[in-house]
């Protein structure tokens, strides 16, 4: 052995002192890896719950880097004794050349802390949608969704978010605590349309399609309530009536799971097209040009006046 550190010695051209400290460094790198490893395989012998399997993986990984920086640094700081000095010198020492990264992991002790989204949220920074798959020190990755216009369906794309964005952008939590969402569908009729039959058959769907997920986001509700001041909302559905330039508008709103917005309101609209198709004194307004003729089609009470048979496009 003390021939081998010679060697080592000369080849390299390190004192013998540095040599019994790279060995040392190296064999608590090896035995806090290996500790590490067991400690993994126990817990994915325990369970099969991924969540659980996620989070022990992190933190063994998190609690070894800690340990071992500490042990490491105590090997080649030998005069430091204080463990508050050494940290001191070492933050003092890169504060300045590595202020994105020390904001980065700043924000990953304030998303542990404060815990705005944790693994599996759908959150939105910024303009950025997406599901939480996992949450480091330096960044935290969304497999992006797109936009609500677009179906809010998974883009395939994984996205890496600095932490320190969480201190920049705002940052909304679509499914943390309280899981549903409202939905509104707009429909426009004409308005020579029979629209109070109309809404009622669109309250009706709406009550037949989600009455099981308001009955449930309701109970979420109360129990919100409880924790934070707000006030309970209705979550039954409900249709609001509109006069718009093309026709009459009912918009429906109903309350949804955040991850099945589009799906539900797919089975709503089928089931408003099947409803209407059977009722022939509603129809469905779209953006078009007509030629009416107000001596025949206005009010009866507005055709004497309309005898010189003026036309009014629209």
């Amino acid at each position: 052995m003390e021939s081998l550190a010679a060697w080592v010695e000369r080849a390299l051209g390190v004192s013998s002192e540095t040599v019994g400290k790279l060995v040392l460094t190296l064999a608590i790198a090896v035995a806090l890896t290996t500790l590490r490893m067991i400690w993994v395989r126990l817990v994915y012998h325990r369970t099969d719950r991924p969540d659980l399997r996620y989070r022990w993986r992190k933190g063994s990984a998190y609690g070894v880097t800690v340990i071992g920086l500490v042990l490491i640094g105590r090997v080649w700081l030998e005069g430091i004794q204080s463990l508050v000095t050494y940290f001191g010198l070492l933050s003092a020492g890169v504060a300045v050349a590595l202020r994105d990264p020390i904001v980065n992991a700043i924000g990953w002790a304030y998303i542990g802390w404060r815990r705005p989204f944790g693994v599996g949220d759908r959150v939105r920074v910024g303009d950025l949608n997406g599901d939480v798959i996992d949450i480091g020190i330096s960044t935290f990755s969304l497999l992006e969704v797109s936009s609500r216009d677009q179906g809010e369906q998974p883009t395939g794309r994984i996205v890496h978010v600095p932490n320190g964005k969480v201190f920049v952008e705002p940052v909304s939590n679509i499914t943390q605590g309280f899981s549903y969402v409202w939905n509104e569908i707009p429909i426009v009729v004409t308005f020579e349309s029979n629209w109070q039959r109309a809404k009622s058959i669109l309250l009706h769907v709406a009550r037949e399609e989600v009455g099981s997920a308001a009955d449930e986001a309701q109970r979420w509700i109360r129990d919100a309530t409880k924790r934070f001041l707000i006030r309970p909302p209705d979550a039954s559905p409900a249709v609001y009536t509109r006069i718009v330039s093309d026709g009459v508008e009912l918009t429906v709103r109903y309350v949804c799971e955040a991850r099945h917005r589009r799906t539900t309101e797919e089975t709503i609209a089928e089931a408003i097209l099947k409803a209407f198709a059977g009722e022939s004194a509603i129809d469905l307004a779209y953006r078009t040009s007509r030629l009416f003729r107000n001596s025949e089609e206005g009010k009866p009470a507005l055709r004497s006046s309309a005898s010189c048979g003026e036309d009014t496009v629209r």
